[in-house]
């Protein structure tokens, strides 16, 4: 099943009232969302999993908030049909809520993700990749405020770039003055497909406490030509060769979406892609 036949078969949207999709208790049920201007709040406790589908070029710009032990696992998905998307994803969390997200870009578009830990023990976990072609050009923003003590935080991101694509990753992890024992890791791992493409990335911290645990780091490359080689010795062609190598380095993160259906869907519409790079 594609992402879209999965879509057409959920005959329920959630019920938005004045603009806002309030949840509360758990919701097993994926609920998908087309790309809207929207303000999501999950009650205490409650827990919900989101598909937010950008599909046209519009400017979308969407606002969370978890309230105290709320749960939510999101993906958010810019498929190839959907060139020229922007979009802003903005989440304050609250006491020992828990945000699982993950960021798929696979046409030309601009998606800025900021999360605001502003209660103790808040943990959020945001993981984007992008994957563009020909002349594709893709943007990802992601800063993650700090701004109470005991709270956690990874930005894990890829970027793949073929053709004449451009790429770029701009991070941010902010620490305040009282986020005492904050833990945030940061990391962005970029392959590049040809010479003609190019992926520009800029980690940053920024911490203003003293008993933190914060790292980051980036890297900018190119497909391993001596594990092409070595998995060739073993009876694949090049173009075999290449292609696990690709799904090797994008899967990964996508099997880390939190929920198997989202992963499946998700993983489809990667594996759309990484055929057309």
């Amino acid at each position: 099943m594609t992402i879209y036949e999965y879509i057409e078969s959920i005959k329920e949207q959630p019920a938005c009232l004045g603009g806002v999709l309030r949840f509360e208790g758990t919701n097993d049920q994926v609920q998908v969302l087309d790309g809207a201007n929207k303000r999501i709040t999950l009650a205490a406790d409650a827990r919900c999993k989101l598909l937010v589908v950008h599909r046209t070029a519009q400017n979308v710009s969407m606002e969370v908030e978890l309230g105290e032990r709320a749960v939510l696992t999101m993906a958010v998905l810019y498929p190839e049909n959907g060139v020229g998307a922007e979009g802003k994803v903005q989440v304050v969390q609250q006491e020992a809520s828990r945000l699982q997200m993950t960021a798929l870009q696979l046409a030309s578009s601009t998606l800025q993700v900021e999360v605001d830990l502003v209660a103790r023990d808040a943990e959020s976990v945001v993981n984007a990749l992008f994957a563009i072609g020909a002349e594709e050009q893709s943007r990802l923003s992601i800063r993650t405020n700090h701004r109470s003590s005991d709270c956690r935080s990874s930005s894990v991101v890829r970027g793949l770039a073929g053709g004449k694509a451009v790429g770029a990753f701009d991070g941010m992890v902010y620490v305040a003055p009282d986020a005492q024992r904050t833990d945030a890791f940061q990391q962005n791992r970029n392959m590049l497909l040809s010479e003609t493409a190019r992926i520009d990335t800029k980690p940053q911290l920024e911490i203003y406490a003293d008993d933190v645990k914060c790292s980051h780091g980036a890297t900018v490359g190119q497909m391993d030509n001596e594990a092409i080689y070595y998995m060739r010795q073993r009876g694949l062609d090049e173009q075999q060769a290449r292609r696990l190598q690709l799904t090797g380095f994008a899967d990964d993160l996508v099997m880390r979406c939190g929920c198997e259906q989202l992963c499946e869907l998700l993983m489809e519409e990667l594996n759309h892609k990484l055929d057309r790079i």
